[in-house]
């Protein structure tokens, strides 16, 4: 005769996993960036807690509410753009933004002239056009953030590294490509405003821990995996470090490449040196009809919520516990 209670004892212990260690981290000064889906997360993230999080790496990605919960615009406009689908302008953007900013739904976009904003599009990236990056800039200096832009690196579409992934100019799984250029050194010095060289090797621990105690219960209503990952150096045992966030990209999270992305886009070694920690989301692929998301993106269209770009939408509110967690 089948237990009675055993699908709530396996529910009970994936629920049971590992929750975030409080480590007393800054709940200010918060980095952020992200690859291709990652990097529009990214933006969004930035924008809709600007008070908090001051900086922004975006590879591949574009600007803030580009999609405007659409789908077909998020296709067209806002990856591969046309004259009959052009990015959206700036100044619609920036109005956007002010306007929710005025309901209270982001926080007040006066933050964003003291973000720091860089942006990278390879030469070689046929998934993503120069002028939707172009957009991500013309967004933040309109703000008069600080920004800049990396434009001649003949990478494909992916995380751009020093030494780990595909061959530079090659767009395919694991969507990492080896440019000998360290996108993540060089975009953690900027948005940090200055950072020490990274270590020859890890000294950190690499975390895996419960998404779904910050996601409602539920992390994969909202197409998270059942866990994400952590990276912590040792330092940030007893010292106050700063947090930053590393979105993945399409494709690109642990369900579908394993533990790659966290392990070697280039992030561990700069933490160890710049008392960081490193928090990697993860997000899954959905096939429901409520959430419908088969290439494991995060949602930069509207595929969990209308309010998917502000301080409501169901993804960054999880991420946003997350760091709670860590500065407890």
């Amino acid at each position: 005769m089948k237990n009675p209670f055993a699908a709530l004892l396996v529910a009970s212990a994936v629920h049971a996993a590992e929750p975030l260690p409080a480590l007393h981290a800054s709940p200010d000064g918060v980095t952020v960036s992200g690859v291709s889906s990652g990097g529009y997360m990214a933006v969004q993230l930035q924008v809709a807690y600007s008070a908090r999080v001051t900086g922004v790496g975006v590879i591949a990605g574009g600007p803030y509410y580009c999609a405007q919960g659409s789908l077909f615009t998020a296709l067209y406009n806002c990856m591969k753009p046309g004259p009959w689908t052009p990015v959206p302008s700036p100044e619609f953007l920036v109005s956007e933004a002010n306007a929710l900013a005025s309901a209270g739904a982001v926080d007040a976009t006066v933050n964003l002239a003291r973000a720091h904003a860089w942006m990278f599009i390879g030469t070689q990236d046929r998934t993503v056009s120069p002028a939707v990056v172009e957009a991500v800039r013309d967004f933040y200096a309109s703000y008069k953030a600080s920004v800049a832009l990396v434009a001649d690196k003949p990478a494909g579409h992916g995380m751009v590294t020093e030494r780990y992934g595909n061959a530079c100019g090659r767009t395919a799984s694991p969507y990492m490509v080896d440019c000998d250029y360290d996108a993540a050194g060089v975009l953690l010095a900027f948005i940090l405003g200055h950072a020490q060289p990274p270590a020859a090797k890890e000294s950190g621990e690499l975390l895996r821990f419960d998404q779904i105690r910050y996601a409602g219960g539920d992390a994969r209503g909202i197409a998270m995996d059942d866990t994400g990952f952590l990276y912590v150096p040792p330092r940030c045992r007893t010292e106050r470090c700063h947090v930053h966030i590393a979105f993945h990209g399409c494709r690109q999270g642990a369900a579908d490449i394993g533990e790659r992305y966290v392990r070697e886009a280039g992030y561990n070694r700069w933490a160890d040196t710049n008392a960081l920690i490193v928090l990697y989301p993860q997000a899954i692929r959905r096939y429901s009809p409520f959430v419908f998301n088969p290439r494991g993106c995060w949602d930069w269209w509207g595929y969990t919520s209308a309010n998917y770009h502000t301080k409501d939408a169901p993804q960054l509110r999880a991420v946003m516990k997350m760091l709670e967690r860590l500065a407890e």
